[in-house]
């Protein structure tokens, strides 16, 4: 299968027939694996393609078509013509690739961070999320590991969604169950990026005993730094879908 060509020549030409007009195209295409199509239509439907290997002209209509396309077309030397298209498509071809010049595509590198959906709590079943922003091109891997081993169940990845600066923007979350000690990672594999990055989210709980204040003030200090930042990536996206 041909899956991108060179050049497509068209070349259209008008008969009118009594009173009724009617126009054939025929069109030459020089794909870029050195391979030639040449088709010819009649009012916008097939009636006939060049089988190069065979070096013939295959019509694609029955004779009883009115006009006949072959005895329309039969004064012109349409294999030769083809045969002759075909040499041309080699030089032409190599032409266009000097001529083309290589785009390269302007790249951003993801930011990432990992939070928790809400507070941790032992043994209650939880979500961790992995928040990508501002990349291009909307291309990224996103993976999780517990404990340095690969995680799949329970993974689950959003679409792509446009910044304002044609930069995009992912979800993906990991939904768990929290024991003290386990560590949890978001890889993110960029074309931007030489290596993956990866962020490290850690399970920690603390004992909320009210002889132990200072525990307590650093237990309230982590549920509203989970909150602040879960509702600083809310309102983030929800101004940049307003603009």
């Amino acid at each position: 299968m041909k899956c991108s060509a060179l050049l497509v020549f068209i070349l259209d030409s008008y008969f009118v027939f009594s009173q009724n007009p009617h126009e054939i195209t025929y069109f030459v295409g020089c794909f870029d694996d050195g391979s030639t199509d040449i088709q010819s239509e009649f009012d916008g439907d097939q009636i006939l393609y060049i089988d190069f290997p065979k070096k013939e002209v295959v019509f694609t209509v029955p004779p009883v078509i009115s006009p006949d396309p072959q005895q329309l077309l039969g004064g012109f030397h349409i294999l030769k013509d083809a045969l002759d298209n075909q040499k041309m498509c080699p030089p032409i071809g190599e032409l266009v690739e000097h001529e083309m010049k290589p785009v390269s595509e302007e790249k951003d590198p993801p930011d990432s961070m990992i939070f928790p959906s809400r507070e941790v709590e032992p043994g209650v079943e939880n979500s961790l999320i992995c928040f990508v922003n501002n990349f291009y091109p909307p291309s990224i891997k996103v993976s999780w590991t517990k404990n340095g081993i690969l995680v799949r169940r329970g993974v689950s990845v959003g679409d792509y969604s446009p910044n304002n600066d044609q930069t995009f923007r992912q979800f993906s979350t990991l939904t768990f169950t929290q024991s003290e000690g386990d560590i949890y990672s978001c890889t993110v594999e960029h074309p931007a990026l030489e290596t993956p990055k990866t962020r490290i989210w850690e399970v920690e709980f603390y004992n909320t005993d009210p002889s132990l204040g200072p525990a307590i003030y650093c237990g309230v200090g982590l549920s509203l730094g989970v909150m602040g930042i879960t509702v600083g990536v809310f309102f983030i996206v929800k101004a940049q879908q307003a603009n």
